[in-house]
């Protein structure tokens, strides 16, 4: 680190759109001169990126602030919870500035203000892909920001504000530079994914002399064409979906969908605006199932919302064991200030929707023992996350960094971070999965090495 460079610290709260966020903020800073900072005692100011989704991820941002403020007490305020700056001022008056989310030029103004910038840096210091707090084998490709939904229990369209998406050529030239910076896994992240490109009304950009509409199916076949693993998540199940299932069938993408059902009953689903034709979305599920039969399906629900009978929570449970799903996470609801399902009259007890929360856990638990052991025998592609003298641990086609399971590889070496083995799975457990190498990882030839290091020099 350069002793007299101006420091900056960093802590990201939130989910991995908020990671994003804060990877942009570094990019510029380290680009102007500044040294990014691992401890408070050594940052000059501190940035805090807040999440503001819950009141629970409230409560953990404004704790997050005092702990910098008590540590540095010099501290810059953004992200979701920026958008309501009366209440981070409230509680700690002394931060230095606040802002909303990627308000990227306001952040970077803060630290201005807090921390001068150096004078003429004469080279960049930042590598062509930015800087990115993830391993450096994946990385979260952020298409989109804001969302056109209006979800009666979602306070995102308020922080975030409505849909705008990036040009396709733009994603895609962002998608390239990590992919030669040695990235084996993309994924793409947005508030409503099958939305892309809706608001530019689907236009065309060029990359590498040909056009690119904005649509998540064009967007999907240019990023299979980089040679990593592609992984679509917040996707909504608009037809649109229907189109990337072959890309999926043909191993351009991942056989991976992340979809937020939210619930099952219909009167629910209504409460919640969400489309509430879930006898459609089975059909779907199984016809999606025919065209790609690897594919895997993720969701996240919300048990406990207002007016939620005991009929609906069943209806719910049916239709899970009817969907089968292979990964699923669910949420008691928690009623935020400024959402329209905070003042719905019928709010279901803490108590019963944490009841209902165990019973559908348990329910799903048995639905996946089942799949995953389904999958003992079979030969998959391991994408490795980390190594140690026990062996390695990685991730499936199948399991998303941090919200999924992993494969455990015991007793094995020889392997690297960021490794894709070819596994044979030997048994399993109600998430995760027990494998052994079935073949050696695939390591570049001096060819594709030398044209690598030529791809990161253009």
């Amino acid at each position: 680190m350069n002793a007299s460079a101006p420091t900056v610290g960093l802590v990201s709260l939130g989910c991995p759109k908020a990671l994003v966020d804060s990877e942009r903020i570094l990019t510029r800073l380290v680009a102007e001169g500044y040294t990014v900072s691992p401890t408070y005692e050594g940052a000059g100011v501190v940035i805090v990126n807040t999440c503001g989704f819950l009141d629970s991820a409230r409560a953990e941002s404004l704790e997050a602030i005092g702990e910098a403020l008590a540590e540095n007490g010099r501290v810059i305020v953004t992200g979701c919870l920026g958008a309501d700056p009366e209440a981070i001022r409230a509680t700690h008056p002394k931060v230095l500035a606040i802002t909303g989310p990627h308000q990227y030029e306001q952040v970077v103004q803060a630290v201005h203000a807090a921390v001068a910038p150096p004078h003429d840096p004469y080279t960049s210091l930042v590598p062509p892909q930015g800087l990115h707090l993830t391993p450096r084998h994946y990385a979260y490709l952020k298409i989109s920001e804001g969302c056109d939904n209006r979800c009666s229990f979602c306070l995102i369209p308020q922080l975030r504000g409505d849909l705008v998406s990036r040009p396709a050529a733009e994603v895609l030239r962002e998608a390239e530079r990590l992919a030669q910076a040695g990235v084996k896994e993309l994924i793409v992240i947005s508030q409503d994914t099958s939305a892309y490109g809706r608001d530019l009304q689907h236009a065309p950009s060029l990359w590498h002399e040909r056009s690119v509409p904005a649509r998540l199916t064009e967007l999907a076949q240019g990023l299979g064409e980089l040679g990593v693993w592609v992984r679509l998540m917040y996707v909504y199940p608009y037809p649109s979906v229907d189109e990337v299932l072959p890309l999926m069938a043909e191993g351009k993408i991942l056989p991976y969908l992340d979809i937020p059902f939210q619930h099952a009953s219909p009167s629910v689903l209504k409460a919640m605006r969400r489309p509430a034709a879930q006898d459609r979305t089975l059909e779907r599920l199984a016809r999606w199932r025919s065209v790609c039969p690897d594919l895997t399906v993720r969701s996240t629900f919300i048990v406990g919302f207002p007016g939620e009978t005991e009929a609906d929570f069943q209806a719910l449970l049916d239709w899970l064991a009817a969907a089968e799903l292979d990964r699923v996470g669910c949420f008691r609801f928690e009623a935020v200030a400024g959402v329209p399902a905070s003042t719905f009259a019928d709010a279901v007890p803490a108590e019963v929707a944490q009841e209902r929360w165990h019973r559908f856990m348990a329910a799903q638990k048995t639905i996946s023992g089942r799949k995953m052991k389904a999958r003992i025998g079979r030969k998959i592609d391991v994408l490795i996350d980390a190594v140690d003298e026990t062996g390695a641990v990685g991730r499936s086609a199948a399991d998303a960094p941090e919200v999924d399971g992993q494969v455990f590889l015991p007793d094995v070496s020889g392997l690297t971070v960021g490794d894709v083995v070819r596994c044979k799975v030997l048994d399993a457990r109600d998430y995760d999965l027990i494998a052994t190498l079935d073949a050696p990882p695939a390591r570049p030839s001096v060819r594709e090495r030398l044209q690598t290091r030529q791809g990161r020099r253009r």
